[in-house]
């Protein structure tokens, strides 16, 4: 296989193998303000001094596990508030849920935006307490870009970040489309225009570059009909992290957009597969 640039631009625009992409946009953002108008929860909580270091939790009480959620877009768009509509079902379950927001590129780095992530995930660590869940139960998950974090998250030293954080903060992840080889997003020119990933950095981001920082188990999935790369980023992830891999749960004829979808609906297995990460199952 050669990672030709006409080639990456093709396999990873998954907005354009999706024809009605701008209306699942259009109905993630409704379902979102629909589900902040009525379910209770922690708007624009501050984990950091940077513009976007916030995040909302909707708490299912005291005593319960913590699903944190990290957004997708390649690190260039959309907003914590578009993805509030994951919530419901799994506080319906006694889960309560973080969805974290994040700066975008191209005013920030990607690795910037992965210190974010890191700086929210110990900003719940220490505060687990006061807000009311069990911050030994933590579990991330992410879609897309946010699968990339999630990784990440994985991956990460938490106490080489911060003296005070146990190595075994995040208890299980859940990648859903994820991208854990950045070197073919640095071939795609209509990302790296903003991203701007050269070799050494895409190198230094890529989770299958890395090898997990505990045994917390990961579980992944992509959609059925998404291109070949998106595959392949999720059998190269299973094949690298074989001591942390858990399972892949397969989305026959979904998309990359409607794959996210099938995490909050009660009735898919990844939902499934995600509460039995938070029960520790």
């Amino acid at each position: 296989m050669r990672l030709t640039e006409a080639f990456c631009n093709r396999e990873y625009n998954a907005r354009a193998m999706i024809p009605d992409a701008a209306d699942v946009f259009a109905r993630w953002t409704d379902d979102a303000q629909r589900v902040r108008d009525r379910l209770q929860g922690e708007l624009d909580l501050r984990f950091g001094d940077g513009e976007c270091d916030a995040l909302d939790l909707f708490s299912a009480g005291p005593g319960s596990s913590l699903f944190v959620f990290i957004h997708g877009g390649y690190w260039r768009a959309f907003h914590k508030s578009d993805f509030s509509w994951i919530a419901p079902p799994f506080v319906e379950r006694g889960v309560s849920v973080a969805v974290l927001d994040y700066a975008l590129a191209p005013q920030v780095t990607i690795e910037h935006i992965v210190r974010q992530n890191l700086a929210a995930l110990g900003w719940l660590w220490r505060h687990g307490g006061s807000l009311g869940f069990d911050r030994n139960r933590i579990v991330v998950g992410g879609h897309s870009a946010g699968g990339h974090l999630t990784a990440m998250m994985l991956a990460a030293r938490f106490p080489d970040w911060s003296s005070d954080l146990p190595p075994d903060l995040v208890k299980g992840g859940v990648a859903i489309s994820g991208l854990f080889d950045l070197e073919p997003i640095r071939r795609a020119s209509f990302l790296n225009v903003d991203l701007k990933l050269d070799v050494t950095s895409a190198r230094r981001l890529s989770p299958a570059s890395m090898t997990p920082a505990t045994d917390a188990p990961l579980v992944t999935a992509v959609g059925g009909i998404e291109s070949s790369e998106f595959k392949r980023q999720t059998r190269l992830i299973a094949e690298r992290w074989s001591q942390a891999f858990r399972a892949d749960v397969p989305m026959p004829g979904r998309d990359h957009l409607r794959v996210c979808e099938a995490l909050a609906d009660p009735a898919s297995p990844l939902f499934e597969a995600t509460i039995a990460l938070l029960e520790g199952r």
